[in-house]
């Protein structure tokens, strides 16, 4: 006889309260101008961020733009340093670093990165400025959405646009500039003289911008961005995520100042919906931790606003966590983010360390197609292409040799000068002295030094091929 599945009784719920239509008619969100500490953090970090990324690509160095990816030339300048294609694994080094960081800030206080720092949230924020003070605030932007075309319509709606290109623009021209010399590229956008591939991308990124931060908005982050929907897997009880106390605000509902909640059998929210109207992706954080909440403080600053007016205690909705919620107290160190934490530090003093022994030289060793040749003295010989790069900013002398040559020796041009930056492809040929070879395969080292300085140098390998039967 088969066993039978348990039965056990499941406690009945209440219908949740249905959700607020965050939406107007044009299915557009239309949010309310708001004041508050988070929002003060928030413009005072991205306009520190605005003005990098504006500001740096101005800056000279040396006679040069302090920052530059040199496409044409394969280096990137960034300061007194310059970067070859050599060195791109310190990038990859960097952007591992970056998503170690992320991680650790997610498990520790959720997305403030899209809150405070994401470049799509950034310049949403630009956007929705342009359209205050171009179409007004709130109840003005969803009136005129709803009338009838006309010149007032037509003007505001121009006067948006052409501040939202306006910025689209010069955020492509910016982005560019890293590629390529700023200055000269403003002045051919402003002479009408650019073309070819700078016009492609300065447009390209002119268009993303103003699609992005215009038109998509919310969009982007709620179906576009993968990091919306793996950020609750990095989550836990204690991490710090932005929250309704339901405890504290319910039952909601309307009331007069003098009233005392307790007395109506109310709680401390008014249903003012003001924590909606301020809301970029349009969400009711009353309905709990969702995927579009990008972690912003909007509704933090708008509810505390209103506990104010009331005379209520401020942090009905806070960065708090669910154990915190519970009853409980949070756990700032935890397992998992002193681990992250530990590995991003351990990251940085490699990265660090690896910038300051970053050879200053670099030596590639291409060998010839020909296995081998006898030369006059009857010597067996292989021949090689080395390739020299100066990475420091000052001209340099260099001596190429073989590491550990013995019973092979160097022959050709193993003296150099080169200038800043300088590439120097030099053909040479290695001899074998015996007459027998230990094997038809050795391995050879090939070292360029700097002849002032014989701490800067670099090594590279490379293979000698012999015939075994002389």
């Amino acid at each position: 006889m088969s066993e039978r599945i348990p039965v056990r009784t499941v406690e009945t719920f209440e219908p949740s309260r249905p959700k607020m239509k965050v939406k107007t008619s044009d299915n557009l969100i239309h949010t309310r101008s708001f004041t508050g500490l988070f929002r003060n953090l928030r413009i005072t970090g991205a306009g520190f961020l605005f003005l990098l990324f504006f500001g740096t690509v101005w800056l000279n160095w040396g006679g040069r733009q302090a920052v530059l990816w040199d496409l044409s030339e394969s280096k990137f300048h960034i300061f007194g340093a310059t970067f070859w294609p050599q060195d791109f694994i310190l990038l990859s080094a960097l952007l591992i670093i970056a998503a170690f960081g992320l991680f650790a800030i997610t498990v520790f206080a959720g997305r403030v990165w899209c809150g405070y720092t994401c470049p799509q949230s950034s310049w949403t924020w630009i956007f929705m400025w342009c359209e205050k003070i171009t179409e007004g605030e709130r109840n003005q932007r969803i009136k005129l959405q709803a009338s009838p075309w006309g010149l007032n319509k037509l003007m505001r709606r121009s006067a948006k646009h052409t501040l939202w290109l306006a910025i689209s623009l010069l955020t492509g021209l910016t982005f560019v500039g890293y590629f390529t010399p700023i200055r000269p590229l403003a002045e051919e956008l402003l002479t009408l003289q650019m073309g070819g591939v700078s016009l492609f991308w300065v447009l390209f990124f002119t268009g993303a911008t103003y699609i992005n931060a215009g038109w998509l908005r919310e969009a982007v982050c709620m179906h576009m961005c993968p990091y919306a929907r793996f950020q609750s897997v990095m989550f836990d009880k204690d991490t710090l995520t932005i929250s309704y106390d339901v405890a504290r605000g319910e039952n909601r509902g309307p009331r007069k100042r003098e009233v005392k909640p307790a007395e109506v059998g109310l709680g401390d929210c008014i249903d003012c919906q003001l924590c909606v109207q301020v809301c970029p992706t349009g969400i009711d954080i009353r309905d709990g931790l969702q995927m579009e909440c990008i972690g912003c403080a909007a509704c933090i600053d708008a509810c505390d606003s209103i506990m104010d007016k009331m005379g209520y205690a401020p942090g009905l909705i806070s960065y708090t966590s669910e154990r915190q919620l519970q009853g409980g107290k949070t756990h700032l160190l935890r397992p998992r983010l002193v681990g992250y934490t530990a590995v991003l530090l351990v990251m940085i003093a490699a990265l660090v360390v690896a910038l300051v022994e970053r050879p200053m030289v670099s030596l590639d060793v291409s060998k010839d197609r020909g296995l081998f040749r006898e030369n006059s003295q009857g010597q067996i010989e292989n021949i090689y292409s080395l390739k020299v790069i100066n990475k420091t900013q000052q001209r340099q002398d260099y001596q190429l040799s073989l590491v550990d040559a013995g019973d092979f020796e160097l022959r050709g041009k193993t003296a150099l000068s080169l200038a800043p930056g300088e590439i120097v492809g030099v053909p040479v040929s290695v001899a074998m002295l015996t007459e027998r070879p230990a094997s038809s395969s050795q391995s050879l080292s090939f070292k360029v030094m700097d002849s002032d300085e014989p701490g800067i140098y670099s090594v590279a390998q490379s293979r000698f091929v012999a015939p075994m039967n002389r």
